[in-house]
This record gives C-alpha cells, sequence and structure tokens, in this order.
C-alpha cells in the first residue's frame, strides 16, 4: 500500500493529490521559471489547481511569488493560459 502524495494548491489552500495540481518550479541554479508536468527539474515548488478562478486569484494576490520566494514579476499569466488550454 503506498501513500499518495498529496499538496496544497497556494489559490485555494486545498490538498489535493499531486496529479491534480501544475507544479510550478524555479530552477536553483538558473533562477529559470518552468511548469513542471513530469517532476524531473528540482527547485522551490509551487502548485495551483487547474481552476481558471484559482489561478487568476494566485496571480492577483501575488501568491505564486510569494511561494517561490521571487521578487520578480514574470508573466506566469502567460505559461499558465498556455497550460489550460494544452
Amino acid at each position: 500500500m503506498t501513500k499518495e502524495s498529496l499538496r496544497k494548491c497556494v489559490g485555494c489552500n486545498e490538498l489535493k493529490s499531486r496529479n491534480e495540481l501544475i507544479k510550478i518550479t524555479v530552477d536553483n541554479s538558473s533562477k529559470e521559471i518552468f511548469i513542471n508536468p513530469n517532476s524531473k527539474t528540482f527547485g522551490r515548488s509551487a502548485y495551483l489547481c487547474y481552476n481558471q478562478n484559482c489561478i487568476e486569484q494566485a496571480l492577483k494576490k501575488r501568491k505564486i511569488n510569494r511561494a517561490l520566494k521571487i521578487a520578480a514579476n514574470i508573466d506566469l499569466k502567460g505559461l499558465l493560459n498556455g497550460q489550460l488550454k494544452g
């Protein structure tokens, strides 16, 4: 019996399975941001629901930047909208 990995969405603060969330990772060495569905890149990460309202709230209140501990104003909205459509 394996234990399911639960992660908290930074937008709505609900605990969900990792498979139900979008993983956003900041690479430690290059400080580059990845939308990381396969967990191959290591670094500081934040998770978001696939819900559009959840993503908008997280971007509006800068919750993603706070969770990733980055001050840069990065175009996460474009990256995340591409993730939802794709």
